[in-house]
């Protein structure tokens, strides 16, 4: 197919210059309308107006000045078939090669903007009817629907003298329906206030990653990375990263002071809150220094000279903080492959979701964050006020450990953990068993369960290991049994009526 006529229609004027000098010298006729037809005469370049061709001038304020058959005509109208061939002439309606069109920048308003009239006057009408016509008509016609593609209709212009092939076409196409679906998609869920009503998700922007979860796997992360982070050194982020990385940024929202917490496998296998950021470390990691090796670091702080030399005596995958102290950075990146990241930003998402079998699964954000006037104390013993910080503590983190879960903490430390155990009485085993493991002193020390006991066995597990304070939702049908033997060994226990389960 040979252009012989285009129409251009851009919010955005940004490099059309250029274009519309290769269109002139190829003289091919230009059709546009309102301040793009502007811009192509101020640039010296031969236009006719739409409003000329359709006579009809644009009305209601600009709403409408496309939509006419005259223009749709040109652009839906097959070459090969003689009945459209016959109605273009009958109704003198020119056939239609080009169409370069760009849309009002929807969600950029609804970014920036609260006035509803604002952001609905930017819902495109006639550019996204320009876009799939053309698209439709890929067999006859070539769409340029995104500035990004300037370059390559360039080269098609110089190289090719404005000829297209059928996969050229098509490709252009394609990426014109996934322009106009994902700006519908935008308009839709603007609409819908983030309701649990229907599932629209559109990212246009992709990474290829290394492999997936496993090498045999290939993948892509769908999203902004850079939005997030800022990577200052390493290798590139892998699938596998990405899914500790999202379980870290999780977590360390949940604390203010200043903490560091060790990663492995989306779960934490160290976390401490100190003061000073260096013994938030060196309490972390003492946590599970063996599970530490090859994990993901994560802090609220930023890094100084002295926490960088701790940190860089252990292999780790990926070390994010808010900013770092220079001398530390060059320390850090002593290792070529270590992932070395900035948060720069945070997550406002009210959803997630997941898929399943042939669907998905969606469900409002765990955000729930348990403070002192939430616990509900079921026991004659009251938790004294470390107790009760150390419960807090110990609360947020197996809001985000799998499930089953207990974790075990004292003065503001990870202990140990049980995660993802099929059993709740397995799970404190094998927290208690790794606190001993490291040589810690449970006497004093409480725990968290991420849902309620369904037998006192685990308060009684507890209790011989010399724990003396329990955070739990409560809510078995067996509370009581619980209850009667932390008051008979004089162990505080507190009801938080919010279940944490993670799957």
């Amino acid at each position: 197919m040979n252009i012989k006529s285009a129409l251009i229609s851009v919010y955005n004027k940004d490099g059309l210059n250029e274009i519309l000098e290769q269109l002139s010298n190829l003289g091919i006729k230009i059709f546009s309308t309102g301040g793009t037809k502007k811009f192509i005469k101020e640039q010296g370049h031969n236009v006719t107006a739409v409003e000329t061709l359709t006579s009809y001038p644009s009305i209601l304020g600009g709403r409408v000045k496309t939509l006419h058959p005259k223009v749709f005509g040109g652009i839906l109208s097959r070459r090969d078939t003689n009945q459209d061939i016959v109605e273009l002439k009958e109704y003198e309606i020119p056939e239609i090669d080009l169409v370069i069109v760009d849309l009002y920048p929807f969600e950029d308003t609804v970014a920036t903007s609260n006035k509803e009239s604002e952001i609905i006057e930017k819902i495109d009408i006639g550019g996204i009817s320009l876009i799939r016509a053309a698209a439709k008509n890929y067999k006859d016609v070539l769409v340029v629907s995104s500035k990004s593609q300037y370059n390559s209709l360039l080269n098609i212009i110089k190289t090719q003298k404005g000829n297209t092939d059928l996969a050229t076409r098509q490709q252009f196409a394609k990426e014109a329906f996934n322009i106009s679906s994902h700006y519908d998609t935008a308009i839709y869920n603007y609409f819908n206030k983030n309701k649990l009503e229907n599932l629209k998700l559109s990212i246009c922007q992709s990474e290829e990653l290394r492999y997936g979860e496993n090498p045999h796997q290939t993948a892509k992360f769908f999203g902004d990375f850079s939005e997030l982070f800022s990577q200052l050194h390493g290798k590139k982020i892998s699938y596998n990263n990405i899914l500790d990385l999202d379980a870290a940024f999780n977590l360390i929202a949940d604390f203010e002071e200043t903490t560091i917490a060790i990663l492995k496998h989306n779960n934490a296998c160290g976390l401490a809150s100190r003061e000073n950021l260096t013994q938030a470390w060196k309490d972390a990691l003492a946590g599970d220094p063996i599970s530490a090796f090859g994990g993901v670091i994560i802090t609220n702080k930023e890094i100084d000279l002295e926490t960088a030399k701790e940190i860089n005596k252990i292999f780790f995958e990926v070390i994010i903080a808010p900013s770092y102290n220079s001398e530390a950075l060059k320390i850090l990146k002593q290792k070529k492959n270590r992932i070395i990241l900035i948060q720069k930003g945070s997550l406002n998402n009210k959803y997630v979701f997941r898929q399943v079998l042939n669907g998905a699964l969606m469900q409002e954000k765990d955000t729930k964050v348990e403070t002192a006037t939430d616990l509900k104390i079921v026991t004659i013993k009251e938790p004294t006020k470390q107790e009760i910080e150390d419960l807090l503590f110990a609360n947020k983190l197996v809001k985000h450990s799998k499930s089953n879960t207990i974790v075990l903490a004292k003065n503001k430390q990870l202990i140990a953990s049980g995660v993802g155990e099929t059993s709740r009485i397995d799970a404190l085993k094998h927290s208690i068993e790794k606190a001993k493991t490291f040589n810690f002193d449970l006497n004093g020390a409480v725990l968290s369960s991420d849902a309620f006991f369904p037998f006192s066995d685990s308060v009684e597990l507890a209790h011989k290991a010399g724990i003396t304070s329990v955070i739990q939702p409560g809510g078995s049908i067996r509370d009581k049994n619980s209850i009667e033997f932390c008051d008979e060994n004089n162990i505080s226990m507190v009801f938080t009526g919010v279940r944490h389960f993670k799957h």
